[in-house]
């Protein structure tokens, strides 16, 4: 879900700078490449919770 806002915003930004919307542009490039980051750290701690802990959130059903 984060993701998808960050690339929203992102298309947002690229489009604004298309037309010269610098406010526009500069709000909506900051709040993509802040959501970009969380992004990036929940899916680091998410790596790192399986390594670590894998039974943390259950087993893992394989069908």
């Amino acid at each position: 879900m984060l993701l998808y806002f960050a690339v929203a915003f992102f298309i947002i930004a690229i489009i604004a700078g298309l037309f010269g919307f610098s406010g526009v542009q500069h709000g909506a490039t900051e709040i993509a490449k802040t959501l970009f980051f969380v992004f990036v750290v929940l899916f680091l701690l998410a790596i790192l919770a399986g390594v670590f802990a894998p039974g943390l959130f259950g087993p893992i059903a394989i069908a």
